[in-house]
């Protein structure tokens, strides 16, 4: 009687392997567009066959979900912990401006992405999440600009609104050039911006 044959099944990807994956796909993702990739583009990326890949993931939109979803989740991990600390107007502000630097030497890609695609997809019932986000960063940064104001941290005629757009702007383009293991670190690239942002470039009288 010939021996039975046995199962094969694919192992899942290990942790390591699974991030290299999407780090990958972020990266395609960041210099393509998300709807000008193909899963096969990826795949070649990742040295491997289109049809591998479906072993670890099952579309594109799914390894879009987890990159973007990974990068803001450990992003509000770090600002919660900022909003949470009790600092004043001006501290919460430098803090919030090294998380966000610290982001982006974390998750580039990610940002790049966000900042490209994020509105459109926002409005897809899978990528909902993605507006919450939104809304809910718009009410950290306001909230601490009008307590600056209110406390007298910032100028009274200070338009928080303007304000914050030009912040959140500055910030969050640096994505377009940064790259991890550069001349500067993130702490050191925010009290860069932080000295232009709350102290100006004129020399003072």
């Amino acid at each position: 009687m010939p021996a039975a044959k046995k199962k094969t099944t694919t192992a899942p990807a290990s942790p390591e392997r699974r991030r290299e994956l999407l780090n990958t796909a972020a990266e395609v993702f960041a210099a393509q567009g998300y709807n000008a990739t193909t899963v096969r583009r990826i795949a070649d990326e990742a040295g491997m066959l289109a049809g591998s890949l479906y072993y670890h993931f099952d579309s594109k939109e799914s390894m879009l979900d987890e990159i973007l979803s990974t990068f803001l989740t450990e992003l509000w991990d770090g600002y919660d912990a900022v909003l949470a600390a009790g600092l004043g107007p001006r501290e919460t502000i430098e803090a919030l401006v090294t998380e966000s630097f610290r982001e982006i030497d974390r998750h580039r890609a990610a940002v790049a992405i966000y900042q490209k695609e994020a509105r459109h997809l926002a409005g897809q019932p899978r990528f909902g999440y993605l507006a919450d986000s939104q809304q809910k960063f718009e009410k950290a940064w306001l909230g601490t600009l009008e307590r600056g104001v209110a406390d007298g941290v910032f100028r009274a005629d200070l338009d928080v609104r303007l304000t914050y757009r030009f912040v959140r702007d500055t910030v969050w383009v640096a994505a377009s050039w940064y790259r991890p293991g550069g001349l500067h670190s993130p702490e050191e690239i925010a009290r860069q911006y932080l000295s232009m942002v709350l102290d100006g470039i004129a020399v003072r009288d």
